[in-house]
């Protein structure tokens, strides 16, 4: 079996880093898995992040010419299904659903966002076509029930929907931390909720004046300047990493004694899994959306501040043996819910729901 794969938001092989090309990347692995060859149908780029429409008509037009091209070619005849991976308002997807409807073949979306309040405003036009197009799909991956609320209560009666829980893409779980090190942030460096998570972890290590901490942020951006001068009233004790590949991420979560990133609006949070896999707790605000990552514990809420953060930051710096038990619950956590394999079932058995099977 054959399968088309675009994502409008960034392809997967795009050069530049995040959160979302893991997913896309990820989701690839699994779909292999499943034993399906996957081909990567388009690279177009459709997000709009300003909210101009002269802009926005400029992609549905670059998109229009995508689908003929498609559907021309010779080798789209080899495709059994189109699936697009996250498509919403700022980044709908223009081509899979005409595509699919031209070779008469399913049309899937994974992590598909309904924002019918969008359909007024600056992106109203490419909300439209968010709404077509996850009207269009016969079977609908979602990560959290956040997405399913509004994905059930709009969807077409036909319409199959599926949780798919958030995954790495690995088999197995890396080495386990050492949990001796220092603490670790990571996270992109940018205006907005990256910021803002940034302010909180400056103002959760003014918190812990008591401890004797030292915290490695592994990212980059351009408002490092800001975040380095949040971190200069700690001196030597805030080291920066920079960006950092695969690898050299993993050698720090080998020594991380715990992963501080307050999480402030983050859809999923990839580096959340990443951390538990390597057996480190994680101290994170109890955000919507965070449930569908972490393993249970009593994480602070969001109105307790830096304050609440601190407070469980504390508790694993002091004790030694509640890291660990934390860590192997973390371990546990993911080894059952969010490693490839446990991805590769759910897929396997909502595309065959539809009737696609290898």
């Amino acid at each position: 079996m054959r399968l088309a794969f675009y994502a409008p938001m960034k392809a997967p092989d795009h050069p530049v880093p995040s959160g979302d090309r893991s997913i896309a990347r990820a989701l690839l692995s699994a779909l292999r898995l499943v034993g399906t060859e996957v081909d990567l149908a388009s690279r177009l780029r459709s997000r709009e992040g300003k909210g101009d429409p002269a802009r926005q008509r400029e992609i549905e037009e670059a998109a229009k010419e995508e689908v003929a091209r498609l559907v021309n070619a010779q080798e789209a005849g080899a495709w059994q299904a189109w699936i697009t991976y996250h498509n919403y308002y700022k980044a709908p997807d223009l081509i899979g659903r005409p595509v699919a409807k031209a070779l008469g073949i399913p049309y899937v979306q994974i992590e598909s966002t309904r924002a019918r309040k969008r359909l007024t405003g600056p992106w109203a036009g490419f909300a439209r076509q968010a709404e077509a197009a996850a009207d269009a799909a016969q079977l609908i991956f979602y990560f959290t029930q956040r997405d399913a609320e509004t994905l059930q209560r709009d969807a077409p009666e036909e319409q199959r929907l599926v949780h798919l829980r958030p995954f790495l893409d690995r088999a197995d779980l890396p080495m386990q931390s050492e949990l001796s090190g220092p603490m670790l942030s990571v996270g992109m460096m940018r205006e907005g909720d990256k910021l803002a998570s940034y302010r909180i972890i400056a103002e959760t290590l003014d918190e812990m004046s008591d401890l004797d901490w030292r915290l490695d942020i592994a990212g980059d951006g351009p408002p490092r300047g800001q975040v380095e001068a949040l971190m200069q009233p700690f001196g030597d004790r805030v080291r920066f990493l920079g960006m950092l590949d695969a690898e050299r991420l993993q050698r720090a979560y080998r020594k991380a004694s715990l992963l501080l990133w307050p999480g402030v609006n983050e859809a999923l949070g990839m580096v959340y899994l990443e951390a538990q896999s390597a057996g480190v707790p994680v101290v994170a605000q109890d955000r919507p959306g965070m449930q569908e990552l972490l393993a249970p514990a009593a994480y602070p809420a969001i109105a307790e501040g830096a304050q609440g953060l601190a407070r469980m930051a504390r508790a694993y710096l002091r004790n030694a043996a509640l890291r660990q038990e934390a860590g192997r619950a973390a371990r546990a956590h993911v080894q059952a819910h969010h490693l490839l394999p446990a991805a590769a079932r759910t897929l396997a058995e909502g595309l065959a729901r539809i009737g696609i099977t290898p």
